[in-house]
């Protein structure tokens, strides 16, 4: 690290100051091996994790690294590659929740890891989840447990399609919650759901696979 011609990694603002040097060395090791010692990843850099060619909702995945949103950038779309800044953006939203943050914090927390979660239903980047976006993701899920048939599969998705409505329905009129659903109603949607813990990363290490879910 810090060697001419050698990426020196950056912590941006929104990793944790309780990130350790340690840590960041380690992300940056991971940055390289997908890289191949480049500056930069592209996404069939991704195709080097075997296990993640198993992960039902691996597209989703990847195109998540990729979608500007996620990097926060002013503009829409999808990078074509990313640097090791932006591969730590986007690892900051499966950071672990910390023991010190006030309420504040915690909200701010959670909503950014709903956003992050929120733009992988929202596949054409309208700022909506349609209930069929909705209702696909949560098939795209279920398609990768082997003992479910498809047909269940297809029904569980129904069925978490209409739930998704039947909790927007209350705040929206029929016609709304069909035209998609807003970030908001999402928030609303997820309340109560620990999704602190639930959504996480298992991606450091070659051997293991990433999950969101």
């Amino acid at each position: 690290r810090g060697s001419p011609g050698e990426l020196n990694p950056p912590i941006p603002s929104l990793l944790s100051p309780t990130v350790t040097s340690e840590q960041i060395e380690h992300l940056h090791r991971r940055f390289k091996q997908l890289s191949q010692d480049q500056l930069t990843i592209r996404k069939e850099n991704f195709d080097s994790i075997p296990d993640l060619e198993f992960n039902p909702i691996r597209g989703k995945i990847v195109h998540a690294f990729f979608d500007k949103r996620n990097l926060r950038q002013a503009s829409d779309g999808l990078a074509d590659e990313i640097n090791f800044e932006d591969f730590l953006t986007i690892m900051s939203y499966f950071r672990p929740i910390e023991m010190n943050m006030d309420e504040e914090q915690l909200d701010r927390f959670r909503k950014e890891k709903l956003k992050f979660l929120f733009h992988m239903y929202d596949s054409d980047h309208d700022g909506k989840i349609t209930l069929q976006e909705y209702r696909n993701v949560v098939e795209e899920l279920l398609s990768g447990n082997p003992h479910l048939e498809k047909e269940s599969a297809r029904s569980i998705a129904d069925g978490a399609m209409m739930e998704a409505a039947s909790i927007c329905v209350g705040q929206m009129g029929p016609d709304q919650v069909y035209e998609g659903i807003t970030f908001e109603d999402f928030l609303k949607m997820w309340q109560g759901i620990d999704i602190e813990t639930k959504m996480h990363v298992r991606f450091l290490n070659m051997e293991t696979i990433a999950h969101c879910y």
